[in-house]
């Protein structure tokens, strides 16, 4: 069957609208790069912008030092992932030649870890580990049965009711044990728990409990178990320290307290330490690291270190730099280094596309892109959260678009997707048609979606004596309820056997189909009570949001809907994933570079991300803005920033009102200043220019200019305008307390009473950091 909704973009020769050029392949090295690479035999610290090309530079350190007689053997690389690791592999070849024939060694911290580890196994120190490394799923139902046990009495029932912020509060406190190596009562305490939670200190001491007496290792156990070992016991620390004569640390803005400890047990007092990163790119604060390490810790605990900058980026042009400075800017506490685009930087086109269905205008721009002579594999889509790509992911194989994503990530392998497939076997009668095993297998997925309430084999025995009939499946679910169950479990059967009668007989789109199912079950209610934390509860009511947008734009009946997914699963079967457009979240592309970058999702709903019990606003949205930062200055050649209607005072959902951090980026200034600097770079314009433009300057974009010797005038019209004021309408919406009413403006302060009826005060100074303006 042929669905009117695919197509096959065919591979032109260039057209307007793709970027052809390309990077150098090899650069000069600037100044910056040759202080560097030719310092002395010292502790460094070297701040280096994204994209400034500081694999380049390091691999030429290396270089220089074996060529001053340094050994190899005695040269450490320490890298943040593996894909870190073995692109800093190619380039110390491709510097280095066939001149040496050992090259040093490039390791992870968490390969330096568990090599620690399997040494004090030997040693008797650690016992061995058996299976695979803990997920986080597995942990956390581990804490949640030991909140159930742990938890007085006279908590017993707010943990039923809260369970995944107890969950979360348990898993937070686990985390930071491990990654401060700090004793548990101490982080319950910074933490700032409140003392009738002190039984989350029982909960985690017997998890850890557990864990070992089951010899099960968790990632963060890893570095944890060896440099408890070493901290304890100064006899194991002359086994590792002072092996080595130089070490390198990249990304060590993202650095925690035990990596920090590692490296200070491995230099010993003979190793001279280099550390490399970005404050503005920490984005692993979840798992402890903070840009405190580089920024201040290792000038302290390790003597003397010379401070170096690498400013220039040679991935990305003056708008992006531009529209980056801008948004990282309005963090405070970082250093004061704007990334600034080299004079041999090609430019870099931004894109803006607002309003509009998100998934359709993607698909047109990769077949323009792709139409124009444009590989797949230059090409990533980029997003806050994985739940983001289902529509995606569905419209690029619709579209026959090649794709590559983490393997367990894909769509049609998701569980949502797999189980709303099930309701439209129902609802379209095919269900009949199918083998009995493959009959109760779809059964067994509806009896969880949402979940009845039953044990594993009672609902696994259920679907196979529902199997055996091929239709009417509601008023058999119905006659088998037994009076034993529960009167929660009986109301859940009921509820659904009510559901699948009248599924068959619906007509209308898949779409409707879904909504209806969705309503008549309460399944996202079941899915938020049954998740165990609030971002898996987030996640999988998304995965289903992300289908029902999905079929509403197919606009099929049922039976058509799921012909058309068995040809993507042929066509996903055909791909092979192979290669493709690269579909990522923002976290996983630390060091990772693409020609053309697209950013979805840019709107309040995912960025910034929602926030959890405990954590401080301001911290969490100059993460959040870091996180965008570091999105933004992956593109070399195209950066698209897909945004609701910029200007749409009417929006009222999340999803609808465009990210705060799109009017932070200053995009008419940076794309009017970085417009003017590429043009004056393509007419090889004078060392001297004048800028005007009817725009009021910001202060970034004036430092740019002075930068690369501009001269520019304020409008003389254009006076600097006030800050929004946001407490000078009628009704605001706080990103966490929800909506309320201005009822007073107190000089430095504005008082708001919410829907709730609390009456709280905010510094006006500090508005726009969590507020909007509904208008009066």
């Amino acid at each position: 069957m042929t669905h009117h909704v695919l197509i096959t973009p065919s591979i032109r020769g260039h057209e307007p609208g793709f970027p052809n050029h390309h990077h150098q392949a090899s650069m000069q090295l600037t100044e910056e790069q040759q202080r560097i690479i030719q310092s002395g035999f010292e502790h460094s610290v070297i701040t280096a912008v994204a994209g400034s090309g500081k694999t380049t530079t390091l691999a030429h350190r290396i270089h220089h030092l074996m060529d001053q007689g340094h050994d190899p053997r005695r040269i450490l690389i320490l890298m943040f992932n593996r894909a870190a690791k073995e692109d800093f592999e190619r380039k110390l070849r491709q510097v280095a030649g066939t001149h040496y024939r050992e090259q040093p060694e490039v390791r992870t911290y968490h390969a330096m870890g568990l090599r620690l580890y399997q040494r004090f196994i030997r040693e008797g120190v650690l016992p061995a580990f058996v299976g695979q490394v803990l997920s986080d799923q597995e942990i956390h139902f581990q804490l949640w049965q030991l909140l159930r046990r742990h938890a007085p009495e006279s908590h017993q029932d707010s943990v039923k009711r809260n369970k995944k912020e107890y969950i979360e509060l348990a898993s937070r406190l686990l985390d930071m044990s491990k990654t401060s190596l700090l004793p548990l009562q101490t982080v319950f305490e910074q933490l700032e728990y409140r003392k009738e939670l002190a039984f989350l200190i029982e909960v985690v001491n017997s998890f850890e409990a557990w864990r070992k007496s089951h010899s099960r290792i968790s990632f963060a156990d890893m570095l944890y178990e060896p440099v408890k070992c070493l901290q304890e016991s100064p006899d194991l620390v002359k086994l590792v320290a002072d092996k080595m004569d130089v070490i390198l640390v990249d990304e060590y803005q993202d650095t925690n307290e035990i990596q920090h400890l590692l490296l200070r047990y491995i230099a010993g007092a003979r190793a001279r330490v280099t550390v490399v990163g970005d404050p503005d790119q920490t984005i692993y604060e979840f798992r402890g690291a903070q840009p405190e390490f580089i920024l201040n810790r290792f000038a302290e605990e390790f003597e003397s270190p010379r401070e170096f900058t690498l400013s220039y980026t040679f991935r990305y042009g003056h708008k992006v730099a531009l529209l980056a400075n801008h948004l990282i800017t309005h963090n405070h506490g970082r250093k004061d280094l704007l990334c600034r685009s080299h004079k041999g930087t090609p430019s870099t086109d931004v894109n803006v596309l607002q309003g509009g269905d998100e998934t359709r205008q993607l698909v047109l721009q990769l077949g323009r892109l792709l139409n124009g002579g444009g590989e797949p594999e230059d090409i990533a889509i980029l997003f806050r959260v994985w739940s983001q790509a289902v529509p995606v992911e569905l419209a690029l194989l619709a579209h026959r678009i090649p794709y590559r994503i983490d393997g367990d990530k894909g769509a049609l392998a998701n569980r949502e997707v797999m189980h709303i497939q099930y309701v439209l076997e129902m609802a379209s009668g095919r269900l009949g048609m199918l083998e009995e095993n493959k009959r109760a297998e779809v059964l067994a997925g509806l009896l969880r979606f949402p979940h009845v309430g039953l044990k594993d084999d009672t609902l696994r025995e259920l679907a196979h004596i529902l199997a055996q009939h091929d239709a009417h499946w509601g008023d058999q679910l119905l006659e088998w309820i037994p009076d034993s169950l529960h009167a929660l479990q009986k109301r859940k059967l009921k509820r659904t056997a009510q559901a699948w009668s009248l599924l068959p007989k619906m007509k209308g789109s898949a779409a409707d189909i879904v909504r209806f199912y969705i309503d008549d079950t309460e399944l996202f209610k079941t899915l938020e009570e049954l998740a165990l934390t609030h971002d898996t509860a987030d996640e999988r009511i998304n995965n289903v949001l992300g289908v029902e947008h999905y079929l509403a734009t197919l606009n099929l009946p049922s039976l058509e809907t799921l012909q058309h997914f068995d040809e993507l699963r042929r066509l996903a079967s055909a791909q092979k994933q192979q290669g493709g457009v690269t579909l990522s979240t923002m976290h996983r592309t630390k060091g990772l570079e693409w020609p053309v970058v697209m950013l979805i999702g840019l709107n309040e709903q995912y960025l910034p991300y929602s926030m959890r019990g405990g954590e401080d606003i301001v911290d969490h949205l100059q993460a959040e803005r870091r996180l965008l930062y570091v999105a933004m200055t992956r593109a070399k050649e195209a950066l698209y920033l897909f945004t609701p209607t910029l200007n749409d005072k009417t929006a009222l959902s999340k999803d609808d009102k465009p990210s705060r951090f799109v009017k932070e980026a200053c995009m008419d200034v940076s794309m009017a200043v970085g417009e003017f600097l590429d043009q004056r770079k393509q007419t090889d314009a004078n060392d001297s220019a004048h800028y005007e433009s009817g725009q009021r300057l910001t202060p970034i974009a004036t430092r740019y200019l002075d930068w690369h010797n501009v001269n520019y005038e304020q409008p003389a019209q254009a006076a600097a305008s006030e800050p929004e004021q946001i407490w000078s309408g009628d009704r605001v919406r706080h990103s966490i307390l929800g909506e309320g009413e201005v009822i007073a403006d107190l000089d430095d302060a504005f008082q708001v009473e919410f829907e709730d009826g609390r009456r709280m005060n905010f510094s006006k100074k500090s508005a726009h950091l969590y507020f909007s303006s509904l208008g009066g």
